[in-house]
C-alpha cells in the first residue's frame, strides 16, 4: 500500500490547478490557505474574495481531483470561504458609480491612449471622471497626461488624486522613479492593485476608468474579486494577430463574470495629411467583424494620426487640447457609445440618481 504523501506534494499537485478562465495557479494567486496531511486523511483550506461563490465551488472541486490523483491518498476534505467584496469592503468605492475596465489581449494596440482619450472625453461631457492607471509593471498615465514627478498628498479620507483635465487621477507611477524598474511577483502586484483601490480617495464619482495592463493575470483577477466591475472595454488593432488575443480578453472577462461592454477598434485607418488619402494600414473592420461574431457591442473606430502620438507622448491628450479635431471626435462618440450601454440613450449628467451603481445589462 502506497505511503501517504507530504505536505510539500499535495502543495505541488495544488500548484497545477488553474484558476478559472487564467493560467495562473490557484497557489500562486494565494487562493489555497493551508494543507494538511494525517495518516491518509488530507485536507486543504481555500480563501477567495469574490462575488461569485459558485468559482468557488469550481476550484473545489478541481482541487478534490487534483489531491485524490496522489498515491496514498485516502479521504480528502477542503474548507473554503467566500468572501464577498461588498460584504467585507462596504465602502470600497462605493460612492463610484460605473467601474469600466478597459482592457486588452496583447501589448501594444493603443490601450492606454484610449483609456486616456476616454476619460477625458467622458470628463468633456460633463461626468465626474477618474482614471486609475492598474498597469504596475508599465505605468504610463502619469507621462501620457503630463503629471510625471507629481506627488500624491495624503489626506483624511486617504491619498489625494492628482487633479488634471477635469479628471481625478492615480497611479503608482507617482511613487516610483521615472526609470524604476518592478520585479514583483503576483501577491505584490495584487497587494498593489488593492492599495490603490482601497487607499485613494477618489470621491463621488461617474465613471472611473481603469487602464489595465495587457494580457490576462494578476491586476485582472485583482480587480474582479475586489469590486464589481460594471464592465470591460476590449482595446484591438484590426490585425488577425491582434484580434486573436482580443478574444482571449473576452474570454477571460466572461469567465469572472465581467460584462464586456464592447470591442473598440483602435489603429483604424491612417488618413495621410498632405493627400488626403486613406490607407488602412492594420487592414480595417476586423474588431467590428469580431464583435458581431462574439455577440458584444461594437463601440466605434480610433484613425491612426500623428497628433493622438504626439498627444501622449508629451501629456497633452488630443481630447482635452483639440478637442474639435476629427481625432478628439472619434474618442468622443466612444464615450458615448459606452455612456449608452451603461446609462442608456440619452442620459446626461446630473439626470442619474448618484446611488445607481449597476449597469443596463450589456450584451455578454
Amino acid at each position: 500500500m502506497p505511503q501517504p504523501p507530504q505536505e510539500a506534494t499535495v502543495w505541488e499537485a495544488l500548484k497545477k490547478v488553474p484558476y478559472p478562465g487564467f493560467s495562473r495557479d490557484i497557489v500562486s494567486f494565494g487562493i489555497v490557505k493551508g494543507v494538511r496531511v494525517h495518516e491518509d486523511i488530507v485536507s486543504a483550506r481555500l480563501e477567495l474574495t469574490t462575488n461569485q461563490p459558485e468559482i468557488l465551488d469550481r476550484i473545489k472541486a478541481e482541487a478534490e481531483k487534483a489531491i485524490r490523483a496522489l498515491p496514498g491518498v485516502g479521504r480528502v476534505f477542503i474548507e473554503t470561504k467566500a468572501i464577498t467584496s461588498e460584504g467585507d469592503k462596504p465602502t470600497l468605492l462605493a460612492e463610484v458609480r460605473h467601474k469600466v475596465a478597459v482592457a486588452s489581449g496583447k501589448g501594444g494596440v493603443g490601450k492606454s491612449t484610449v483609456a486616456v482619450n476616454l476619460a477625458v472625453s467622458l470628463a468633456r461631457e460633463g461626468w465626474r471622471t477618474g482614471l486609475l492607471d492598474a498597469d504596475i509593471y508599465g505605468p504610463s498615465i502619469p507621462l501620457m497626461t503630463g503629471t510625471v514627478g507629481e506627488a500624491p498628498a495624503p489626506g483624511p479620507r486617504g491619498v489625494e488624486p492628482i487633479a488634471r483635465f477635469g479628471l481625478r487621477l492615480m497611479s503608482i507611477g507617482f511613487f516610483l522613479d521615472r526609470d524604476a524598474a518592478l520585479v514583483w511577483r503576483g501577491p505584490r502586484v495584487m497587494k498593489a492593485v488593492t492599495q490603490l483601490l482601497e487607499e485613494v480617495n477618489w470621491g463621488p464619482l461617474d465613471y472611473l476608468v481603469i487602464d489595465l495592463p495587457p494580457g490576462t493575470g494578476d491586476a485582472q483577477l485583482t480587480l474582479s474579486q475586489a469590486v464589481r466591475l460594471s464592465g470591460a472595454v476590449i482595446v484591438t488593432t484590426p490585425q488577425d494577430v491582434a484580434l486573436i488575443d482580443a478574444v482571449k480578453g473576452v474570454t477571460m472577462f466572461r469567465k469572472v463574470s465581467v460584462p464586456i461592454l464592447g470591442v473598440i477598434e483602435n489603429m483604424s485607418t491612417f488618413v495621410c495629411p498632405h493627400c488626403g488619402g486613406s490607407s488602412d494600414i492594420f487592414s480595417h473592420g476586423g474588431a467590428a467583424r469580431e464583435a458581431e461574431r462574439l455577440g458584444v457591442p461594437f463601440l466605434g473606430e480610433i484613425p491612426i494620426h500623428t497628433a493622438i502620438r504626439a498627444g501622449g507622448d508629451s501629456g497633452a491628450p488630443v481630447a482635452a487640447t483639440d478637442p474639435g479635431s476629427p481625432q478628439a471626435e472619434s474618442f468622443l462618440r466612444v464615450a458615448r457609445a459606452v455612456v449608452t450601454v451603461l446609462d442608456g440613450a440619452g442620459a446626461r449628467p446630473g439626470s442619474l440618481a448618484a446611488s445607481a451603481t449597476g449597469p443596463i445589462p450589456a450584451p455578454r
